[in-house]
Parts: structure tokens; sequence; C-alpha cells
């Protein structure tokens, strides 16, 4: 078998623009999802680049980035901007992480042990001081490492990457959701944790359906509240 040409290998130098631009559309993609830039706002690399201490060219990368995903408009000689929260974008998110964490649920029901339940206890714990709080960041921190730890305790981490590589969409909505809905979901994941600890597969699967499939009623209710925030 050919040995690989190690002269083709990049040096490390050459690795270090990448990690820059990632460090810019994380920054940048938090921001989106979390609604400190909300749809419509204005986006310049210059700027961002001058605020981030950086040249353009990462910012450039970022932007092309976050556009391929559907965050932000790129137009030349315009305004890039961030886009309207993508109904069709939402439903298809939804449609995978419910099939992905159904499946896993009834593989978790199965797998579970105290103290996995212990530690899905203190999360529901943190989240509802969080919301009584009205940290919507904190919460929506723990409402994620909720379902990772699900995924990550019945043996399914990957399901968690994928399902975050693709939820960022639904969680524009969310966010935008949990000055009313907090309540509604810390309360439902003690559902899902009443049927983990039953060992019940179904009914774990049926809790966390019941629980992600209030998107559409978010989506209903921002058409009636802020019909300009969708596309």
């Amino acid at each position: 078998m050919p040995q690989p040409d190690v002269a083709a290998l990049p040096a490390m130098e050459d690795l270090r623009p990448r990690s820059v631009t990632d460090h810019i559309f994380h920054d940048l993609y938090a921001r989106v999802v979390n609604l400190s830039l909300p749809p419509g706002a204005k986006l310049s690399e210059a700027e961002v680049a001058s605020q981030m201490g950086v040249s353009r060219q990462p910012v450039r990368d970022a932007f092309y980035r976050l556009s391929q995903l559907g965050f932000i408009q790129i137009r030349p000689q315009r305004a890039t901007t961030v886009t309207p929260i993508s109904t069709e974008a939402v439903m298809q998110a939804y449609f995978v992480r419910s099939a992905l964490e159904e499946a896993t649920m009834r593989v978790a029901a199965l797998r579970l042990d105290p103290p996995d339940w212990d530690g899905l206890e203190a999360l529901i714990d943190a989240q509802e001081a969080a919301s009584r709080a009205d940290d919507r960041a904190g919460f929506h921190a723990l409402d994620d490492q909720f379902h990772h730890d699900i995924c990550a305790g019945a043996g399914k981490e990957f399901v968690w990457n994928l399902v975050r590589d693709t939820k960022g969409h639904m969680d524009r909505a969310r966010f935008l959701s949990l000055s009313y809905g907090a309540s509604t979901a810390w309360i439902e994941h003690r559902q899902i944790l009443t049927a983990l600890r039953a060992r019940d597969p179904e009914a774990a699967a049926a809790a966390v359906r019941l629980h992600l499939s209030h998107i559409e009623h978010i989506l209903d209710r921002l058409r009636s509240d802020q019909p300009g925030i969708l596309g």
C-alpha cells in the first residue's frame, strides 16, 4: 500500500486562520441564535473585523458559512443582514430532531441508571431556578445539557452531535418563547425523567415527542405576535 505524502500535509501555521474563522463563526452563530443579532440586523465585515481585532478574510469566511446555513443574507454592494426565522428550516430541524431523540429515548429508558437520573434531576432543578430568575441564556444552556446527557447516557452521543448541528433554526424560535414557555419546558423534562426512571421506552419517546412538538405552537404564536420575524 502506498504511503501518504507527508509533504502534502498542512503546516500548523496554515491552520491558524481556520481556527480564527471558527471562533468568529461560533460567536456570530450564538448571537444569531440567541437573538442578540435579531432578524434584519445589519452586519459589516469591516466592523466585525475591527471589533474582533482580525483581518477581514476570516470574517468573510465566517459570513459565508453562516449564509450557507441560512442565517444571514450576503448581497454584494448592499448590507449583509440576519435573515428572518425560516418556518421551513425550523420544521425540517424539528422533523430530524424528533425522529432522532424519540429513538434515543427508547434506548435511554433501558440503559440509564440511578446516577444518570440524579444528574438529570439536578439539571431540571437548575432549569427551574433559571426560569424563575428569567435567565434565558442559562436556561437554554441547561436545556441543551439535559438532552445531551440523555443521549450520552444512552451511548448515543453522536445523536446529540447531529441534533446540535441541525437545531439552530429551532433555537431562534425557541429563544423568543422562553419568556412564556420556559416553565412548560422544565415541567416536561420532569415527565421525561419520570418515564426514564420507570424504564418505559414508549412513554419516554412519547414524552419527548410532546416536548419537541411545541415548536409548532411557538411558530403559530410568532405569526400572531411578531409576523415580520418569520420568513
